[in-house]
């Protein structure tokens, strides 16, 4: 029997991107892996058609969530009808390229790692910016990095990747519970008080605006902080 990569993506007001993703996602090449893909998308109460575009594509599962209740529970949403041996979770937009889960699973086959991040900030310090990055973003991602290291002990290059994999039982044992976009940082925190392997592999990116509709802000900052100090011992 084939193993299954299961795609979690969460969506909210996602219908001008999800087509183009889901055409990307069942484009890539997964049969050097010998695996069969699964897509998961969990509509976080979205006031647009998102759901109904999902529903469109054949094989999709699609799960809604009412009323709203944000990035993180959308994500475990997925993680509890997943089936596959292993996890991808997915940004739906645009941001990132599904070709990068490549390397992102030759790393986590290989077996040199437990968890495997794709990693947007690979060029150095003073050439990883990306042109139509906000400084805000870009600097806020850049900083918990080092929230990370006081923390845990460990430095993360990308802390805030949109683009994470996993085997499907190590990331349920995490028994994670954020419901916002503190669940990244939940995962990284109990991840590495667990001793897992963290590899971050280069990846491609193209951010979006507030006006295309990113929605993370300052307050998620000082969450993501609070939730590494929690969760800094599992």
């Amino acid at each position: 029997m084939r193993r299954v990569l299961s795609i979690v993506i969460p969506a909210y007001n996602e219908e001008r991107f999800l087509p183009t993703l889901l055409d990307q996602i069942r484009a890539v090449d997964l049969t050097r892996f010998d695996l069969d893909r699964e897509i998961i998308v969990v509509d976080d109460c979205s006031r647009d058609g998102t759901a109904e575009v999902a529903r469109r594509v054949p094989g999709t599962i699609v799960r809604r969530q009412e009323p709203n209740r944000g990035k993180g529970a959308a994500v475990r949403a997925g993680l509890a009808v997943a089936t596959g041996e292993f996890v991808m979770i997915q940004d739906a937009d645009l941001e990132y390229d599904p070709n990068d889960y490549v390397p992102m699973l030759e790393a986590l086959l290989s077996g040199r790692a437990d968890v495997v991040y794709g990693n947007r900030y690979h060029r150095g310090l003073w050439r990883s910016k990306h042109s139509r990055q906000s400084w805000g973003a870009y600097l806020g991602g850049r900083s918990l990095s080092l929230v990370a290291l006081a923390c845990t002990g460990r430095y993360l290059a990308d802390t805030v990747t949109a683009l994470k994999l996993f085997r499907r039982d190590l990331v349920l044992s995490l028994q994670v519970r954020g419901s916002g976009f503190e669940l990244d940082h939940e995962i990284s925190a109990k991840a590495l008080a667990r001793g897992c392997r963290i590899v971050e592999v280069p990846i491609g990116y193209s951010p979006r605006t507030k006006a295309e509709g990113k929605k993370i802000g300052a307050r998620d900052w000082i969450r993501a902080a609070r939730t590494f100090f929690r969760y800094r011992n599992g």
